[in-house]
């Protein structure tokens, strides 16, 4: 059925640090690599500027061209994440890559609304434990975090638990692993029984 994918209830895997702030769309998926309607292959463009050297040759010190980087699915980021244009291909450059779920300080409102609509889950920490488990990623990359959306918390390495907070609707969908079309398509049947009840001169 058109406007379905894969559920989002519970995951767990490895997470790598990007301790930067304002980190926009075009750094994330650069302008010239938006030719492309389809959202599969952009993962392998994300952060392209800051993964190669102008020659093309991968920055063996950049986290995302690390061994730790490999199954990553979540990755740590500072504040005001995803600022800048609108475009779309950045949640699905970053979910190509293989993330799940964005942990950040704070997300721009317009990349939190993409990320949410493609499946990719922007999770905002509070500061304290923003900050800890920045650092704690820096110093570990690959340490093993979980996402529990049914509960809506985080599972940390030493066993506490952070909760977060998403939008209701947001959240049905991506439990129900749909998206607003296929939402709407769900209801189709009540749709049709709603129209059938209603009088012949108001359809």
């Amino acid at each position: 059925m058109s406007g379905e994918r894969q559920p989002i209830t519970r995951f767990a895997g490895p997470a790598v640090a990007l301790p930067r702030d304002n980190v926009d769309t075009d750094q994330i998926i650069p302008a010239r690599f938006l030719k492309t309607t389809s959202r599969s292959g952009l993962g392998v463009h994300v952060f392209a500027d800051w993964r190669r050297h102008r020659s093309g040759a991968p920055r063996p010190d950049f986290i995302l061209n690390t061994p730790a980087a490999a199954g990553a699915v979540m990755l740590v980021a500072g504040a005001n994440f995803g600022c800048g244009s609108s475009r779309e291909h950045a949640p699905w450059a970053l979910a190509d890559f293989g993330f799940r779920a964005i942990l950040a300080a704070s997300f721009a409102d317009i990349f939190r609304q993409n990320a949410l609509k493609n499946g990719l889950l922007p999770i905002v920490l509070e500061p304290p434990i923003h900050r800890e488990l920045l650092e704690q990623a820096e110093r570990q990359p690959g340490l093993v975090l979980s996402v529990d959306l049914v509960r809506q918390v985080v599972g940390l390495p030493d066993g506490r638990e952070a909760a977060f907070t998403i939008d209701a609707f947001a959240r049905e969908c991506l439990l129900s692993g749909v998206d607003e079309i296929g939402y709407v398509l769900r209801q189709e049947a009540a749709i049709a029984a709603y129209e059938s009840s209603r009088p012949s001169w108001r359809r």
